[in-house]
């Protein structure tokens, strides 16, 4: 049966036929499964924003990365590939309705972002040499 509202329950159905949870150790393995894929994300996404700023960096400063700045932004759109196809199957685990599935993903999005990402947030973006907002 397919659910159309959010529902709880250990009987799911999570992206093909054959994964199905009829037991509670077989459903909390596949949200262990849903928080690691969306923990994972974050991770892959991390890594394609690292090979992003690496293939755009100046060429002045090193005058050799254009040989490496090609296979960063080769690396950088492998790891665009990759990562859409995670985040699109993430988005169809959650179309599974489950509520158990929707907080192991939500969860691990946020535990990822917290270990991977939150790192490169706290970098300052602009560098102020003065202080002064009328300089």
């Amino acid at each position: 049966m397919m659910h159309l509202t959010l529902y709880w329950g250990k009987n799911v159905t999570l992206l093909v036929d054959s994964w199905k949870t009829d037991s509670w150790l077989s459903y909390l393995l596949t949200l262990l499964a849903c928080f690691l894929f969306s923990s994972f994300y974050q991770y892959m996404e991390d890594r394609r924003l690292h090979f992003r700023s690496l293939s755009s960096s100046s060429t002045t400063a090193v005058p050799l990365l254009p040989k490496y700045q090609r296979s960063a932004k080769f690396a950088t759109a492998v790891l665009f590939g990759v990562n859409s196809a995670i985040g699109y199957l993430l988005m169809l685990a959650l179309m599974s309705f489950n509520g158990g599935v929707f907080l192991a993903v939500v969860s691990g999005l946020a535990v990822g972002y917290l270990f991977f990402r939150l790192i490169d947030d706290e970098e300052p973006w602009v560098v102020i040499d003065n202080a002064c907002a009328c300089a």
